[in-house]
């Protein structure tokens, strides 16, 4: 995979109850096999409970209608990884198997609201007015996606994009033709 990452940290006393550890990758790139779109997933067993980690790359796009790209990656993300069965035990080899599923990385869904009213809204610091129109909090909400899944509370303003080393979003920090990028904020 390009530029997807992950690193599970356990700590020392939970080390010797960590038990089939195990890499899947799959991409979503281009023509479906190029590793600039797509996941890398871990998954282990602690005690009884498996775990399973999905760090993922999805399409972008702040067009409307771009956040079913974004739905179809994680459909194929999750048809497609896989993980072997294991010596003796009969391990969950999909991921929606396991007994804790943990999505994240760079999800890239939007906020499905005119780029100034964002930004003004993110001035007003009013987080339920921008979660409202979270793709991925509607998606979530209309039960179409990511089915019965939860996210935990947000109470902070959106992380993307800032510029380097500040707390200002791209596009109001450049001039020239760097700021002819504009962002809307967005999680």
């Amino acid at each position: 995979m390009v530029g997807i990452l992950i690193s599970v940290w356990v700590r020392r006393e939970l080390r010797p109850f960590i038990q089939h550890p195990s890499v899947s990758c799959v991409g979503c790139g281009i023509m479906g096999c190029l590793g600039n779109k797509g996941s890398v997933s871990v998954r282990f067993q602690l005690h009884e409970t498996s775990f399973c980690f999905v760090c993922s790359h999805l399409a972008s796009g702040g067009r409307e209608g771009d956040e079913k790209h974004r739905n179809s990656n994680v459909s194929e993300i999750f048809s497609r990884t896989s993980f072997p069965r294991g010596p003796l035990l009969d391990l969950p080899r999909k991921i929606l198997d396991h007994d804790l599923v943990i999505l994240l990385g760079d999800l890239n869904y939007r906020i499905s609201l005119p780029e100034e009213t964002t930004r003004l809204l993110v001035e007003r610091k009013q987080w339920d007015s921008l979660l409202e129109n979270d793709q991925l909090r509607m998606e979530l909400m209309s039960g179409s996606m990511l089915r019965g899944w939860h996210e935990g509370e947000i109470k902070f303003a959106p992380t993307y994009k800032y510029c380097p080393n500040s707390d200002m979003y791209y596009g109001c920090c450049y001039h020239g033709k760097a700021a002819e990028k504009r962002r809307a904020p967005a999680w």
